[in-house]
């Protein structure tokens, strides 16, 4: 069926959000992939939610800046924590990060336990309400977005460990109210991980796997009178799965792709 204008008027903020979303998290997913930690998007992920969740136990205003200094607080402290750890024990990092997320899952459980909206606030936090995006949002969120992405290709060579842990806390920490854990972990690694040994436009390729799943994904929503977020995460899967057989795999002995065009 053709979209009518109040249609129209819910998925334009959702793809809009799913396209900043992605523009952040395709070069941070490479990143997280390269260095083998690939669940850190989901650890930081739930620890900023569990910031947001803990504000709205305080009673903060869900829109409010304490809200956001706070899940940006949680976020920030978690990255300095696995800064340290990595330096610490690197041949564990994937496990401590493990253990981080699921701590920071169990105390988001207990915080809701007593709420009567507990359950619903669970499912916001992992699903997401991407076509309830506030469009009025969006413009401080790009800019923010922007200021990822200009200080990641122009200085990601010299901020080191501790500047890309801060620069990743920031965009996940906004990530995850806009879209969700599910679309935040499904962003960062399926089109990095779909284009893993191309050896060519590696960032295009990568870029379109993520437009196209939100797209397709909220197309799809819409004509299938299903839920958004999941239909996006499995038209990502789908989309990058065919763009992972049509790249082929790298020969034995090539050099790794990197994250280079």
């Amino acid at each position: 069926m053709t979209p009518d204008a109040a249609q129209w008027a819910i998925l334009w903020p959702a793809l809009v959000a799913g396209l900043l979303v992605t523009a952040t998290h395709v070069p941070l997913g490479m990143q997280v992939l390269e260095r083998g930690i690939v669940f850190i998007d989901l650890a930081i992920a739930q620890i900023a939610g569990a910031g947001v969740i803990f504000a709205d136990f305080l009673g903060w205003e869900p829109t409010g800046a304490a809200v956001q200094i706070a899940a940006l607080s949680a976020a920030l402290s978690a990255a300095a924590l696995l800064t340290w750890t990595e330096r610490r024990w690197p041949e564990v990092q994937e496990a401590v990060i493990g253990v981080v997320f699921v701590l920071a899952s169990s105390v988001a459980i207990l915080i809701l336990a007593k709420n009567p909206r507990g359950g619903e606030n669970l499912k916001d936090l992992l699903s997401g309400q991407i076509l309830w995006v506030n469009p009025a949002r969006l413009p401080l969120e790009a800019l923010a977005y922007a200021t990822i992405l200009a200080v990641w290709f122009g200085a990601r060579e010299r901020i080191g460990r501790i500047g890309f842990y801060v620069l990743f806390a920031c965009a996940v920490t906004i990530s995850v109210q806009l879209v969700g854990l599910f679309l935040v972990f499904s962003t960062l690694v399926i089109p990095a991980l779909a284009t893993y040994y191309s050896r060519r436009y590696r960032y295009w390729k990568a870029y379109a796997v993520g437009v196209l799943g939100y797209a397709l994904g909220l197309a799809g929503s819409l004509a299938a009178d299903l839920p958004s977020g999941a239909m996006i995460v499995c038209a990502m899967a789908a989309v990058g799965a065919f763009m992972a057989l049509a790249s082929g795999r790298r020969p034995p002995g090539a050099a790794s792709p990197g994250a280079k065009t």
